[in-house]
């Protein structure tokens, strides 16, 4: 697609946000449905959209990011975004002194009202923002916010076994399809016994365990674009759902609607 041939050509040419001399820099552009490519930047990001849910993948795992969440990416990390449709980002890159306000590896972090309004603040900041005024005071704000966030279970790690791959591609495609391991095995060309070494060797959990964490993450987009929680927890696996609330709140300390924003707690 054409915003993906633009976004390979401004991430190759080296963005102002990767080399201004400043703390922090703001990123603000509308994306269509479209995929990135591979690209990586210099510094680390923090990648957010006030619209639309992005999926990320890295060398490592794959993360969801509804609204209300960012992934934060360290720098030089390889990654590709995939676009579920408008997408509004405003994203953060952060210099390597600042960068140390955020977390070592690629993580999804809960995004406050008032992180976002510092990071829709940050992005209206000029790229060479003045550091003893205003700017200067949104960045402490900004990194302060950024070592406080909550992280949240949306990423995925990525099987390499050409075997396990099969079996998570045709999951994260329907993850509501609610075969045993006993009968992926027959479809994936393993025994029981070899899937179940991959799965704990190459993620570092159960077969079980992945695929609630695949569809507690789906779930999170689903609720995230607006569809309502009975219908999330069809779509996703779960027989019903009460059994797709106690799920979620397990994961997330809370109830879909309520980690969702689409109740006043």
């Amino acid at each position: 697609m054409s915003r993906t041939g633009h976004w390979r050509q401004i991430a190759s040419s080296d963005l102002p946000q990767d080399r201004v001399n400043r703390p922090l820099s703001g990123f603000a552009r509308d994306y269509g449905p479209s995929r990135t490519g591979w690209h990586s930047h210099a510094r680390a990001q923090l990648i957010y959209a006030t619209r639309g849910v992005m999926r990320i993948g890295t060398e490592a795992g794959s993360f969801i990011v509804p609204p209300r969440r960012a992934l934060w990416v360290p720098g030089g990390t390889a990654h590709e975004v995939l676009m579920d449709g408008e997408i509004a980002m405003r994203a953060l890159f952060l210099r390597q002194d600042a960068a140390g306000a955020g977390p070592r590896e690629t993580t999804v972090m809960a995004v406050s009202p008032l992180l976002h309004e510092l990071i829709l603040a940050a992005c209206a900041e000029p790229l060479e923002w003045d550091e003893a005024g205003r700017g200067g005071h949104l960045a402490a704000l900004i990194l302060d916010e950024i070592a406080r966030a909550p992280t949240l279970p949306l990423g995925l790690p990525t099987p390499r076994d050409p075997r396990l791959r099969r079996l998570a591609e045709a999951l994260h495609a329907d993850p509501a399809r609610d075969l045993t391991l006993e009968e992926w095995a027959g479809e994936c060309g393993a025994s029981v016994r070899t899937l179940t070494r991959l799965f704990r060797s190459e993620t570092g959990m159960s077969f079980g365990e992945w695929r609630q964490a695949l569809r507690l993450a789906e779930a999170s987009a689903l609720l995230g674009g607006g569809m309502a929680p009975a219908r999330v927890a069809a779509a996703v696996g779960y027989a019903s759902a009460s059994a797709f609330g106690a799920a979620y709140r397990r994961a997330f300390g809370a109830s879909p609607l309520a980690r969702e924003g689409l109740l006043r707690r």
